[in-house]
């Protein structure tokens, strides 16, 4: 039937004809857009460190620095965890079919490397990771025991050893700089957790370390091993939706634990924590608890808002757009919800003017509103969501779209094309901060169907790397980028000023 033929039908059937003609209008849309688009919407990019073969036999001798939150992820993502967490997660599985967590680490690739060293500086998280380091998984589990790491009590006395050919380091940021530096020089492969560096001056040394030490360098940005960014990159380089103007990136938390007001462990004390160490390069201060265990609340320790959240959003957004450092950024906010001593804010605005490319990025946080925001990239054409899933709408003043937005082949609110990897798989893991996570493509990429932990798969890259003698997807070039544009973020908010970046120079000013 014509569609006049089909419409004239239905004139006479109101209730049922509008439902019916609703129907037929979305098949209709979704059905021309497959036909007419399908060669510039079917984007063929994916993650290519997925399907990579791990080479090499040579098993490699990792340490890890810094076994907190993070690092007990990283060393899960390496193939290592602590055993009582594998009996949790087999009986979560028993209970509930959807909580797909322990399988999805069984499918994990052996890298074929091997934990030799522990370096933290809390004697009980020490002795856990000690305890994950020895239980290996391979191509299956069975609770094989190897010989347990060497616990250092210095990160210098692991960078020392023969027995360690590279590191992960996952200690507060205010450690990342000096250690990455120490690394490099004592020959050792780095993946160092985000933010780069904690000073500007030091990101300097950073560079010029690896650079003349030629290791391989991956820094923490693990979404970049996420199919929708890959998916998201093609897209705006094919031109779908046109010249971008305006990048929207955000943050928004609403709990104790995603303002870093992280538990407190009832069995740390002076006795069991080398407080002098944990100091290092920060101002004295007395003993805290407190301190040690939410450090991110204070500028002493930290990078705030910009190099802990915002770091995440920028290095995705220059992934997909390569952005590169912005000419000026200005920044305001405050403490204006969680009055429990910190100094870092919990509500930040940063604006990054690029003018050589005709466009700005807007970041927007606040760590006391769960309002659902997400990563918004606009073009004259149309408009990109970008997180775990990828859709690209048409606007509706578009020049591109104007005909086929004009004769109903498209409709401004229907996706024109939608990326939702592992629809099907339900997941049963539901909380806050694991949505939050995955709703930024930071947990999980796919496969088909095949979940994969994109930590996992940016340790991966990262072996890769060093095995071929070759960088990986975040290298140093894109760390020097991410420390710098998030140190202009900090300055203009701590200073309240606009600050610049001096390309020539390669200062800011």
């Amino acid at each position: 039937m014509e569609r006049r033929e089909v419409l004239k039908s239905l004139a006479t059937l109101p209730f049922v004809g509008a439902l019916f003609y609703g129907w037929y209008k979305k098949n209709q849309i979704d059905s021309l857009l497959i036909n007419s688009k399908k060669k510039e919407l079917e984007f063929s990019a994916y993650n290519p460190i997925v399907d990579k073969i791990v080479t090499g036999n040579k098993t490699i001798n990792v340490g890890i620095i810094g076994t907190g939150i993070r690092g007990t992820q990283l060393l899960r993502g390496a193939g290592f965890i602590h055993p009582s967490l594998v009996e949790e997660w087999k009986k979560n599985t028993d209970t509930n079919p959807n909580d797909h967590r322990y399988q999805d680490y069984l499918e994990q690739d052996d890298l074929n490397i091997r934990v030799t060293g522990v370096c933290d500086i809390y004697d009980v998280r020490a002795n856990k990771a000690i305890e994950a380091g020895a239980n290996i998984k391979r191509g299956g589990y069975d609770a094989e025991m190897a010989e347990a790491p060497v616990r250092y009590k210095t990160y210098k006395e692991m960078l020392a050893s023969k027995n360690i050919d590279a590191v992960i380091i996952a200690s507060p940021d205010h450690w990342h700089g000096t250690m990455i530096i120490d690394a490099a020089k004592a020959g050792k492969h780095v993946y160092c957790e985000k933010p780069m560096t904690w000073t500007v001056p030091e990101t300097y040394e950073v560079v010029k370390a690896v650079k003349e030490n030629n290791i391989a360098f991956q820094l923490g940005h693990q979404n970049r091993q996420n199919d929708s960014y890959y998916k998201a990159k093609e897209a705006f380089e094919n031109g779908t939706i046109g010249k971008v103007n305006l990048i929207e990136v955000t943050t928004n938390r609403n709990s104790p634990n995603g303002a870093w007001v992280y538990d407190i462990d009832e069995d740390a004390n002076e006795k069991n924590i080398d407080w002098k160490q944990f100091i290092g390069p920060a101002p004295e201060h007395e003993f805290s608890l407190e301190r040690f265990f939410r450090w991110r609340c204070w500028w002493d320790y930290s990078t705030g808002l910009s190099g802990d959240l915002f770091t995440h959003g920028y290095d995705a957004m220059n992934q997909i757009l390569d952005l590169g450092i912005p000419h000026s950024v200005v920044s305001s906010g405050g403490i204006y919800y969680f009055k429990d001593g910190r100094t870092v804010p919990d509500v930040l605005n940063t604006v990054l003017e690029y003018p050589e490319k005709e466009l700005s990025l807007v970041y927007s946080a606040s760590l006391a509103s769960n309002k659902n925001r997400g990563r918004t990239i606009m073009g004259h054409d149309g408009y990109m969501e970008v997180g775990g899933e990828l859709k690209v709408f048409a606007d509706r003043n578009s020049t591109k779209y104007k005909e086929d937005i004009k004769n109903g082949l498209i409709d401004p609110s229907i996706p024109i094309y939608s990326y939702a990897p592992g629809q099907k798989k339900v997941d049963g893991v539901t909380s806050a901060t694991e949505q939050y996570f995955a709703s930024r493509g930071l947990l999980y990429s796919y496969q088909g169907e095949k979940r994969v932990s994109t930590t996992h798969l940016h340790i991966k890259d990262w072996i890769n790397a060093i095995r071929t003698n070759t960088q990986p997807a975040c290298n140093i070039d894109q760390g020097f980028e991410e420390a710098i544009t998030a140190h202009m973020g900090t300055i203009a908010y701590r200073e309240q000023r606009k600050v610049f970046w001096d390309p020539d120079k390669q200062k800011i000013i």
